[in-house]
């Protein structure tokens, strides 16, 4: 787990090595134990390493293997990795180190592109064949490991986070107009390629992208589940599905225990991670780690869970780490949080895991955590009602439940010199939603939530976050096999028992009731979630800020009108309007955007 650099030039030009320091020093809280600049000719690749699996100088990056012709960097883990070098040791390779970083260039040398579809795990790669003469970027098939990549003409530079590319200078920062329109309908979210800056893209998930020494390029995407019906599976009823997500949970869970280091749980007192937690436990994990966070209460509102990450810790015997925060630790939080965004994220909980992984860094450098099995197996209170939607009618009722605002209302938000004159928004959703494959309205909308918004919310959060206090975090409801098993199941498996019924059903057996039946919970904080107190005074600073009031991007007498009326200012899907409109000026203030 690192952040990883680099520059390519396609002009005869040497590539910036000084720009790829830059980058590189930017992404030292990603990787606090090392760093390395590798010259390649006409690439120049830059790393910061966080030492999780051989934690010897052998392992270090960039990596190069002169009699393979190949150099590399890449940021994430490789789970299986053992039996790749086992597999590559018998066609006869040699290794050089015990990690999984050599084992990608062995990969590579021995199945060329298609190196990448023997990977099992969360990455994002870029690697220099010299021979041929091209610069290989992949990043796996959930986008759990992000890479931003920075265009111009003669030239690419890609790292680990958007931030880095702009301490590299000479990027186009103006506002990208659809991804405005995106992150207004979408509770903040941008999906690949795009970011809210015109001259920042991001590979897609499960994407192998070959750049050639001339500057040409191809694109492919390596993987892609079907969301239709396995005729082998057509015979399995409830208890054979619950069986063989179980079976595939475990084996998740089991692969994200490789490390050199210690691996604890971030345990929400949720579903979720209190699965991971027992299945960690019956795979015999004694005095595991884990570590829940809660804040102040508000209006009645709870700030924490720590009832049920009280009683899933007793009953497993964890080692268990409980961190109250008071509102006072927020606002200088809030700043903290923004400033490691590698984009402006609007979920309240942002911030709390911030904090969060402020303190498990503390004690483990790694952790297992619950995010995605609500996009996997239809856990939000909107898919059950799009389960009897016809499918040529699923996109007007996925916007109904999921946007934030209608194109008809962005004219009142936006200045017109940031509009976007189409409803880009509801297309893009609309092709998602209609493209081959996804035999049900919800195969397809699951289909969606899965590959294209979740990377850029929940994963890209956790991501973020975590990585800003050097912790590798591991989702094991985002592993391949797991997620392409629960896209063969049938949708009435998902969505029995008002969301995730083949999960709890698996979860009966190892949890006690009440974690399983208990009513879902969100990652409370209250303070970011009513926008109150200090937290509006800070978003009122940001938005009548001369910066802001400069960039002319939203309409002053809207930004007026949410100030007055704290009512209008909740969106019918959950959003903060007022948070999500002052998160973004903070967050282009906090990077001198503009």
């Amino acid at each position: 787990m690192c952040g990883i650099s680099g520059e390519a030039r396609f002009d005869g030009a040497e590539p910036d090595a000084d720009a790829v320091t830059r980058m590189s020093a930017a992404l030292r809280p990603r990787g606090p134990d090392g760093e390395g600049l590798h010259r390649a000719g006409w690439v120049t690749l830059g790393h910061r390493r966080l030492t999780v699996i051989d934690l010897s100088d052998a392992a270090a990056q960039p990596m190069t293997r002169e009699d393979l012709g190949l150099s590399l960097v890449f940021n994430g883990c490789v789970y299986n990795y053992p039996q790749l070098r086992a597999e590559l040791a018998a066609a006869g390779h040699r290794f050089r180190s015990t990690g999984d970083t050599e084992v990608i260039l062995v990969a590579y040398a021995q199945w060329g592109e298609r190196f990448v579809e023997h990977l099992v795990g969360m990455f994002a790669i870029a690697l220099v064949d010299h021979r041929r003469g091209q610069l290989v970027l992949a990043r796996d098939r959930l986008g759990i490991k992000p890479l931003y990549l920075a265009e111009r003409p003669g030239r690419l530079r890609f790292a680990s986070t958007l931030p880095a590319l702009l301490r590299a200078g000479d990027v186009d920062t103006d506002i990208d107009p659809v991804a405005l329109h995106h992150y207004l309908s979408w509770h903040s979210i941008v999906p690949a390629p795009r970011t809210i800056l015109r001259g920042i893209r991001k590979l897609p998930p499960a994407t192998l992208r070959v750049v050639d020494a001339d500057g040409r390029s191809r694109e492919r995407v390596y993987w892609r589940p079907d969301y239709v019906r396995d005729p082998a599976r057509t015979d399995l009823d409830a208890g054979d599905w619950q069986e063989a997500i179980g079976d595939a949970l475990r084996t998740a869970v089991r692969r994200r225990l490789v490390a050199d280091v210690p691996v604890g749980v971030l345990l929400s007192g949720g579903l979720d991670s209190s699965m991971i937690v027992a299945l960690l436990a019956e795979a015999g994990q004694h005095h595991l780690q884990t570590f829940s966070i809660g804040f102040s209460g508000r209006d009645g509102e709870a700030g924490d869970e720590f009832h049920y990450s009280d009683l899933v810790a007793a009953t497993f015997d964890t080692d268990h780490h409980r961190i109250q925060l008071g509102d006072e630790d927020l606002i200088p939080a809030v700043r903290r949080a923004v400033a490691a965004m590698t984009e402006p994220m609007g979920s309240h909980d942002v911030v709390a895991f911030h904090l969060l992984s402020e303190q498990v860094a503390r004690h483990v450098k790694v952790a297992q955590s619950g995010q995605g099995a609500d996009e996997v197996f239809a856990g939000y209170g909107y898919h059950q009602p799009l389960a009897d939607v016809p499918r040529h009618e699923v996109a007007e009722a996925f916007a109904g439940a999921f946007f934030d605002r209608e194109h008809a209302e962005m004219a009142e938000v936006v200045d017109p010199a940031y509009g976007c004159p189409r409803d880009a928004s509801q297309e893009l959703v609309e092709a998602h939603l209609a493209a081959p494959g996804a035999d049900t309205a919800l195969d397809a909308v699951l289909r969606l939530d899965t590959h294209l918004m979740l990377p850029d919310d929940p994963v890209k959060r956790v991501d973020s976050m975590s990585m800003a206090w050097g912790l590798e975090v591991r989702t094991p409801f985002l592993d391949q096999d797991l997620v392409a098993l629960a896209a063969a199941c049938p949708p009435g498996h998902k969505t029995a028992e008002g969301g995730k019924g083949v999960l709890k059903r698996v979860a009966r057996t190892v949890l006690p009731a009440e974690v399983v039946d208990r009513p879902k919970g969100y990652f409370p904080v209250p303070a970011l979630r009513n926008v109150d107190g200090p937290v509006r005074d800070l978003v009122t600073e940001a938005l009548a800020a001369p910066a802001a009031r400069d960039r002319g991007l939203f309409r002053r007498a809207y930004v007026e009108a949410l100030l007055a009326d704290p009512d209008r200012a909740q969106a019918a899907a959950g959003s903060n309007k007022l948070w999500q409109l002052g998160l973004l000026e903070l967050w282009l203030q906090t990077h001198r955007i503009g």
